[in-house]
């Protein structure tokens, strides 16, 4: 495992981070604490040391299980959480100081540990960054021994650029991958100009980019695919980074017949990530151990050549760009 500085927070991690979404249940599955344990202890024993969560992961039950692996081991596993999700309607008027203090004190509880080490706040509605209370909150956390450090997980990239005006902000969490090739432009620059952690989720592009899924694939009721492809519950590019279904399809297939590749396409994806300096971790999610080692291989896997970036590129302008560029 290969390990990077989380911007200014100085935190080393593992580039290859462990998502949790789906961790133990999610996406449609019932949740499972022995499952999620089984995973988290693996991806430390892997060299894994930075785990991402969220309050509204199975109605905590992803935090509980992260607090508890982590209690359990020696290693220092670095747990990012993320809170203002489970405000609804999520609006701006719906934020608050006294509220956010109250959810992080949630999490604090449902993990069990006495200081966080990264609280995110989960993709808050734009006006919000302009709100100096909210932010002066997390200074106030800091002070008083809560959390260790403060990030926003973003949609957009105008709302990146926005938090990085706060000196609290150390980490930016934002989707890129092969569909979503925006944040390079101008984020990823500022990001390393003003120190800031870049953190990308959704890498595969909810399995868009595993080669897996078919026009046949079907999903359960409960898995976001499935529910929210036109953003019907939350933002749209959540869900195959906002790509329609049948032209996503249709890239993944000219990208696996014009890669020269002996592994899978989803290890790519996460290399593909990875080729980009400004990234500290990428966290990619996993629901069985065999995703969960595959993932923790691509740390080893060689960089990809400049004709194979060439590739990813050309697809993305021929299928992609149009549609959703200037979206995020």
């Amino acid at each position: 495992m290969n390990y990077r500085k989380l911007g200014k927070t100085g935190f080393e991690i593992s580039e290859i981070g462990l998502g949790t979404w789906q961790v133990g249940g999610g996406w449609g599955k019932p949740f499972s604490p022995k499952i999620a344990e089984e995973l988290l202890h693996s991806a430390i024993d892997k060299g894994v040391n930075f785990v991402d969560t969220a309050d509204v992961y199975d109605a905590g039950l992803s935090e509980a299980a992260v607090g508890k692996v982590v209690r359990e081991r020696s290693e220092k596993i670095y747990v990012a959480t993320k809170c203002g999700r489970r405000i609804q309607p999520h609006v701006n008027e719906g934020y608050s100081t006294e509220k956010l203090r109250r959810y992080v004190e949630d999490s604090l509880r449902n993990t069990g540990l006495e200081r966080l080490d990264l609280i995110q706040l989960h993709c808050p509605p734009e006006l919000v960054y302009k709100r100096d209370e909210i932010f002066g909150l997390f200074e106030d956390l800091r002070a008083e021994g809560k959390i260790s450090a403060m990030g926003v997980s973003v949609e957009k990239i105008t709302e990146g650029l926005s938090a990085i005006k706060y000196d609290i902000v150390s980490t930016i969490q934002v989707i890129f991958n092969m569909f979503r090739q925006k944040p390079y432009e101008l984020l990823f620059r500022n990001a390393k100009k003003n120190d800031i952690g870049i953190i990308v989720r959704v890498p595969l592009a909810s399995g868009l980019l595993t080669g897996k899924i078919t026009k046949e694939s079907t999903f359960p009721k409960d898995d976001h695919r499935h529910f929210n492809r036109e953003g019907k519950a939350f933002d749209k590019g959540e869900t195959f980074s906002g790509v329609p279904f049948d032209l996503g399809l249709s890239a993944v297939e000219e990208l696996q017949s014009l890669l020269n590749i002996d592994y899978s396409l989803a290890s790519f994806a996460l290399k593909w990530v990875l080729m980009f300096p400004e990234v500290s971790t990428v966290i990619p999610g996993a629901s069985n151990l065999d995703q969960l080692e595959s993932n923790v291989k691509v740390s080893d896997l060689p960089s990809l050549s400049a004709e194979q970036m060439e590739v990813v590129k050309t697809v993305y302008e021929k299928y992609i760009k149009e549609e959703v560029h200037h979206l995020w």
